[in-house]
């Protein structure tokens, strides 16, 4: 690449990280004020809108421009934006005549990357699954560091043990696939310490390293990996929990609730039990509302006191 390429390159590149004045820029690239005035005609005329202002707190900066002119990303920035636009065309936004653009933006962001970016991003690409996006969480997202999913979908991958650490407790698992749901993620790996299948809440995880050492696969424990997570936040992922018995058939349950709300098993042909979680009693409430069935709370009985004011409340609401 040419000299003044390079520098012009290096020129947008502090350009949109904040405004500059036109001493401390030159310095920063090495050459005079008279050239600097030079490479910003350049980058105006490939479209980079730079604006100059005159003064003490005068200097250069990059505006909005009419058009859509290149855009220049770090390594860092170059994968978090394609994998952002895979997981989005992954998890299908709804909006209309979206999906294709998707698609389109993330082959050119393919086709440019460096070799060792496009390894990154076909790991956490095949290593990743996107759940449902219709069961919510009023817990605040538990931020994920971008090099834990790198190390785990890099293990994936190769097919490689890892060794996790959860609550000061270092175990050694064998991955095989992260599940983004919600803007949580979770790893289904199996547990070698417990010798059970996890899902694991990739941002319990205070560390994570290669064991190095290679796995043959084992018989998934569900066809459906998603499915499995989703079954096993139900049963003992959220922060409370409830066992309701319905007076329905399981086939009639399993039809009105997502199964990241609940896991149903059918205990004769107009009963069920539903075993259900949430982060709030309150919210667990509104789901069995939500059924239009007979049923019994079990348990806890908190979860019943709380039942039990709605339904005083309700009653109170007719008779006034």
């Amino acid at each position: 690449m040419a000299p003044t390429t390079t520098r012009v390159l290096r020129l947008l590149s502090l350009l949109q990280d904040r405004s500059y004045i036109g001493r401390e820029l030159a310095e920063r690239l090495g050459v005079t004020e008279r050239t600097l005035r030079q490479d910003i005609q350049r980058l105006r005329e490939l479209g980079y809108p730079v604006h100059a202002a005159r003064g003490a707190v005068g200097g250069y900066r990059l505006g909005q421009g009419a058009k859509m002119p290149p855009l220049l990303l770090d390594d860092d920035e170059a994968v978090a934006v394609a994998l952002a636009v895979g997981l989005a065309e992954d998890g299908s936004t709804g909006i209309a005549d979206i999906d294709a653009s998707l698609t389109r933006a993330l082959a050119k962001l393919q086709q440019i990357l460096p070799k060792r970016l496009q390894r990154k991003v076909t790991a956490l690409r095949s290593a990743t699954a996107v759940g449902p996006a219709t069961v919510g969480s009023r817990e605040p997202d538990a931020p994920v560091p971008a090099a834990t999913l790198t190390v785990v979908a890099g293990a994936i991958r190769d097919g490689a043990t890892l060794l996790a650490t959860r609550a000061d407790t270092e175990t050694e698992v064998e991955p095989y696939r992260l599940i983004s749901w919600r803007r949580r993620w979770f790893l289904v790996a199996y547990d070698l310490g417990a010798h059970a299948w996890r899902a694991l809440p990739v941002a319990d995880l205070t560390r994570v390293r290669s064991a190095s050492r290679h796995f043959a696969a084992r018989s998934l424990p569900d066809d459906d990996l998603v499915a499995f997570v989703l079954r096993e936040v139900a049963q003992t992922g959220w922060k409370v929990h409830a066992r309701v018995t319905v007076l329905a058939p399981a086939e009639t349950v399993i039809a009105r609730i997502n199964p990241a709300v609940g896991v149903v098993e059918a205990v004769d042909s107009h009963t069920s039990i539903l075993v259900t979680g949430a982060d709030a009693l309150e919210t667990i409430a509104i789901y069995l509302s939500m059924l239009m069935m007979d049923f019994r709370v079990d348990g806890p009985p908190e979860l019943v006191a709380h039942i039990r004011t709605l339904a005083r409340r309700y009653t109170e609401a007719l008779d006034g």
